[in-house]
């Protein structure tokens, strides 16, 4: 094989290698910046319970109902605790 041909092969798999690996840090660097520790109850609400629900206004239920309804999505929405607990309180700070 002509040595051209090699070397233009190389630079392209090179590049390639480069292009790959800045589109992945871009996309791990969009994948949400604010650690889940910090992330506030209206966000976690939206980005979890919105992927499979029309959200709803806060006032549609009463504190009880929301606090039943998140419990029985935490197992199905895999929420952790901190997650329902902060959702939970700004459904009920919003009612």
């Amino acid at each position: 094989m002509d040595r051209s041909i090699k070397r233009k092969k190389s630079i392209t798999g090179v590049l390639g290698v480069i292009i790959l690996s800045m589109l992945l840090a871009f996309l791990v660097s969009c994948a949400g910046n604010t650690p889940i520790k910090q992330q506030p109850g209206a966000q976690l609400w939206g980005d979890n319970c919105i992927r499979c629900h029309n959200i709803r206004p806060p006032a549609n239920l009463t504190d009880e109902q929301w606090e039943v309804a998140v419990m029985h999505m935490r197992t199905r929405a895999n929420l952790t605790a901190l997650e329902a607990e902060r959702i939970v309180e700004f459904l009920k700070a919003s009612n």
